[in-house]
Formats: C-alpha cells, sequence, structure tokens
C-alpha cells in the first residue's frame, strides 16, 4: 500500500512537471533549441559575411562612378573649350570675309582706276613696287585667311567628334556602374531583410531556451525541496560477469569517472565509481542483500544502500525512479531503479560506491 502511495504521489508529481511544458506541443527539448541556436548563429555569421562582401563591392562602385563622374566633367569641360574654339574661329572668318568683301567692292566700283592711279602716284619706282606688292598681299592674305578658316574648322570639327565619342563611352559606362550600384543595393536590402528574419528567430529561440533552462530548474528544485521519490517496476534479473559483483549498469555508454580520481570540480578524491548512461537505464543490485535506503537525499538524490554482510555495503545514487524499497531483500543482479541526474549531479550516469567497514574501497575488487 505504501509502495502503492509513493507511485501515485510520483505520477501527480510528473503529471505536474509536464503541464509545465504545454505551451511546448512538439516537446522540444534543451538539446533541440541550443542545436537551432547554433544552427541560426552559423546562419547569421555567413549572412554577415555576405553583407561585408556587398559592402565592399558597393564602395568600389561607387568610388568608381565618382571617378568616371569625374572624367565625364572633365570631358564636358573639353567639348566646351572646343565649341569656343570652333566659334571663335567661325567669327574670325566671318570678320574676314566682310572685310574682303569691301574690298572686292571697292575695287569694282572704282573699275580698278583708283588702285591705278595709286600705283600711278608713287614718286619713284621703288615707290611703285613697293604699293604694287601691297595690292598682291592683300589679295593673298584673303585667300590664306580662307584657307585657314577651312582648316581650323576641320581640326575643331574632328577634335569635337572624338571627344563627343569619348563622353559617349563615359556616360555608358555611368550608366551601367548606375544599374550594378542599384543591383547590389537590392542585394543589400535582400540581406538586411534575412538578417532581420534570423536575429527573430534566434530571439524566439533564445526566450525558448531561458523558458526550457527555468522549467528544468523548477523541476529539480520541486523535486529537491520534496524529496519525492518516483517508482518503475524492476525488469528480470541481469548478472554479468564471473565476480562476487554483477556490473549495477551493465548498459552504460562509458565510465565518466573513476574510484580516487581527484576532480577540477571537487579537490576530495572520488569514492566511486560513475557510469554515464542515457536516462531510465536500469540499475541492479550489484550482490544479494537487504535494502537499508530507498528514497531520497539532497546530495544523492534518489539512492539505495544495500548491505551484503560481514560490513560489506553498496551504494547507488543519482536514480531517475527506484524499483525498491526499504527494508526489501534483493537478489543479485535484480533491478533496483533507473539512471537518472538528481540530486548533485551534472549528467544522467549511476553512482556506484563499496564500502567495507564504512570505509570506501575500490568497486574493482569485487567486479
Amino acid at each position: 500500500m505504501k509502495r502503492r502511495m509513493r507511485k501515485l504521489w510520483g505520477l501527480l508529481m510528473a503529471l505536474t512537471l509536464t503541464a509545465g511544458l504545454a505551451f511546448n506541443v512538439n516537446a522540444v527539448t534543451l538539446n533541440d533549441a541550443q542545436q537551432k541556436a547554433d544552427e541560426l548563429q552559423d546562419q547569421k555569421d555567413a549572412a554577415e559575411e555576405e553583407k561585408a562582401s556587398l559592402s565592399e563591392k558597393l564602395d568600389s562602385i561607387i568610388k568608381n562612378m565618382e571617378e568616371t563622374q569625374k572624367k565625364l566633367n572633365e570631358k564636358k569641360a573639353e567639348v566646351e573649350a572646343v565649341e569656343n574654339e570652333l566659334a571663335q574661329a567661325q567669327i574670325d572668318a566671318s570678320s574676314q570675309y566682310e572685310s574682303m568683301k569691301v574690298r572686292i567692292k571697292y575695287m569694282y566700283e572704282s573699275g580698278g582706276n583708283q588702285m591705278f592711279e595709286v600705283l600711278m602716284e608713287s614718286e619713284n619706282m621703288g615707290d611703285f613696287l613697293n604699293k604694287a606688292e601691297y595690292v598682291s598681299q592683300i589679295s593673298e592674305y584673303d585667300r590664306n585667311e580662307l584657307i585657314r578658316y577651312q582648316e581650323t574648322v576641320k581640326d575643331v570639327q574632328k577634335k569635337e567628334e572624338q571627344i563627343q565619342t569619348e563622353y559617349g563611352e563615359l556616360n555608358t559606362l555611368q550608366t551601367e556602374l548606375i544599374s550594378q550600384q542599384e543591383e547590389v543595393q537590392n542585394l543589400i536590402d535582400s540581406n538586411e531583410a534575412k538578417l532581420s528574419e534570423i536575429q527573430s528567430q534566434i530571439d524566439e529561440n533564445s526566450a525558448l531556451l531561458q523558458q526550457l533552462h527555468a522549467q528544468a530548474e523548477e523541476e529539480k528544485r520541486v523535486q529537491n525541496e520534496s524529496g519525492g521519490t518516483t517508482w518503475v517496476d524492476g525488469g528480470p534479473n541481469v548478472i554479468t560477469g564471473n565476480g562476487f559483483f554483477t556490473h549495477p549498469c551493465p548498459g552504460y555508454t562509458y565510465q565518466s569517472s573513476y574510484f580516487g580520481e581527484v576532480r577540477d570540480f571537487d579537490p576530495v578524491p572520488h569514492k566511486g565509481h560513475d557510469y554515464a548512461a542515457p536516462a531510465g537505464t536500469p540499475t541492479y543490485a550489484a550482490a544479494a542483500g537487504k535494502v537499508i535506503i530507498a528514497g531520497w537525499s539532497y546530495s544523492a538524490g534518489n539512492w539505495v544502500v544495500i548491505d551484503h554482510g560481514n560490513g560489506l555495503v553498496t551504494k547507488y545514487m543519482h536514480h531517475s525512479a527506484l524499483s525498491v524499497t526499504a527494508g526489501q531483500y534483493v537478489e543479485k543482479g535484480q533491478q533496483i531503479g533507473a539512471v537518472g541526474t538528481t540530486g548533485y549531479s551534472t549528467g544522467n550516469h549511476l553512482h556506484f560506491q563499496v564500502e567495507l567497514n564504512g570505509v570506501a574501497v575500490n568497486p574493482d575488487l569485487y567486479m
């Protein structure tokens, strides 16, 4: 009857603690949440690396745009200078043309007589030759000026065409750079949205982690404060090895600590062996004997102490549940509980301790 009441109490305790996890219908574990946190952090790191690369690319494009714009401004100034040069040539040609028309008109209207009179009024032959040379030079000057104007216009137009071509190429390049800038900026904006979404997931998962941690701590606190022990029915006897003791936890994954070991967190030499195993792994009585203790301890958690006679005692600590009660006689290899991490424990394991006349000894001596 007493054992049934303990089972009912353990069941009620389990239901109460389980209700606290009702917010998480998918039963996300701490390990699941932590794994997701690591994956999200990896995604965030990758996105931030991509953002840095895009920003660097955008800076390069903007720098090229600034340099191209500078060259465009220079070409604009060159075009303006050439156009002014062409305009001045046209002004000079027009002026020369007007002067030439006046001279031609004068010579036509005078019928050449006045020019003849000018020559005939020469005081001497030298003066006559000088005046005749002057008239000839005037006509030659007009021809040369016309030729110079034509050559100037031709050179200026050629130069303008070259500059306009270069300006067009630069303008095309600037258009392409603007397009690249828009494309990279769109990628950056998309990256920002991606980072924001990842951060939201990180924040949400972090809140879930905190809640799971808090509930795990609350579960442990309630269990510690209540001193409640849960119970499970034992399975068939299991005996392994040829020693006086059978192995107390044959389903263990690995031995996490040894008798006499001095660990970083505990300066006192370890008094037994620790067998790391998944929660719920069965534990067994190392030898036949009487159960002296089967219950709760704040340090050992759910533990069992068995007296084998002649001063030989074995202790089994940190169970998640027990299968025996105090005063009960157990056979060698009989299940006494299930592996857990109750009491002062940092993970699921069985602490197995052997004492002879009250002094802890190496369990290997009996196995």
